[in-house]
């Protein structure tokens, strides 16, 4: 059985969850974490009861031949120096979303990797979840009829606390970092995966600003589908929802309506898998409008272990990914930027 180190840089939450997903992998092991901060790689080494060393910079990561995978959980702007320094010394590379923060570097780094047989991969994990691919299912199989409308949200309070305020997250447009490009990305390649058809067209306008950070507060989206059809994407950082019970069992999730019936979800959009003992229970709806049935799935799988999987795959397996998700879903994204900035301007793709 092939095996192959990893390389892991930047260790926050996030990285946690690829760390663990790494440790159930059969292909990919651990072998360095590297983070501007050392003691966090320390904690996180300690926490998880990782076996492996951690090194100073990206470039100890790059310079060491049993590491053939890296991992960039870094800030955003910084992905493509990164995971281009990556792809010319020859490392497969996964990274947390966006792949970058311009069309321009997410071209060069998808032309890098291909030139040189290498798997990109960027964590689009929410596609993982199985509670989404039935309501793909059920929309495939004509549950609610013919679809013309769907409606996602991800909003939540982030920012009013002043280490948020000043996280890159917040404190720096260029990061992309804000509530379209951290949450309105998740909704838009769900969007396309729910209902199997690309966005054609979008017109986007910022909320208005009640939290003083330097990116966008929120916004809203009006997306057309190449399919016809319709849909809206509600996005922000200011909007508490009541508490974290609130905003995880309530309002992370989407409404997709069809002439026979809605189907509702509910935690579906977050990094939640639907695992007993989460914060809140992940749930699925199919109203027919005459009663709703609550849908359960047991086994389900863990959507961080289902990335790392395909990832690893493609790479035992010698057919590399190219990050075209990534980059159509970073196209999209900087669309809803162009159109806010032209006081809702449809942009046509």
């Amino acid at each position: 059985m092939s095996s192959y180190g990893v390389g892991v840089f930047g260790i926050g939450w996030v990285a946690g969850e690829h760390i663990r997903a790494y440790m159930h992998s059969p292909h990919m092991k651990v072998m360095a974490l590297a983070t501007r901060r050392k003691q966090s790689a320390q904690a996180a080494r300690e926490k998880l009861g990782l076996d492996c060393d951690i090194v100073d910079t990206f470039d100890d990561l790059l310079e060491r031949n049993d590491i053939h995978v890296i991992d960039i959980c870094s800030p955003n702007a910084l992905h493509a120096e990164e995971a281009v320094s990556a792809a010319e010394a020859g490392k497969h590379c996964l990274i947390e979303k966006p792949i970058t923060t311009t069309l321009e570097d997410a071209v060069r780094l998808q032309r890098s990797a291909r030139e040189r047989g290498l798997s990109l991969a960027v964590d689009h994990m929410m596609v993982e979840n199985v509670y989404n691919h039935r309501a793909r299912e059920l929309i495939g199989r004509g549950a609610i009829g013919e679809v013309n409308d769907i409606s996602l949200h991800m909003e939540f309070c982030y920012g009013s606390a002043p280490d948020e305020a000043a996280s890159w997250r917040c404190a720096d447009p260029k990061e992309r970092g804000g509530p379209i490009g951290d949450v309105g990305s998740h909704c838009l390649y769900m969007a396309e995966f729910l209902l199997d058809s690309e966005v054609l067209s979008l017109a986007c306008v910022y909320m208005p600003r009640t939290l003083d950070i330097a990116v966008e507060n929120g916004a809203v989206v009006q997306f057309r589908l190449c399919s016809g059809v319709q849909g809206t994407v509600r996005v922000a950082f200011n909007q508490p929802r009541g508490g974290l019970g609130g905003t995880l069992s309530s309002n992370l999730g989407y409404e997709i309506y069809g002439a026979q019936g809605v189907i509702r979800g509910y935690g579906t959009l977050f990094q939640l898998s639907g695992h007993p003992g989460e914060p809140v229970e992940v749930r699925l709806e199919l109203d027919d409008f005459r009663r709703t049935e609550k849908i359960r799935i047991d086994p389900v799988q863990n959507i961080y272990q289902a990335v790392i999987a395909k990832h690893a795959e493609s790479i035992v397996n010698d057919t590399p990914l190219d990050a075209g998700d990534a980059l159509h879903n970073l196209q999209l994204v900087l669309g809803c930027y162009e159109s806010a900035d032209r006081q809702g301007q449809t942009i046509n793709f």
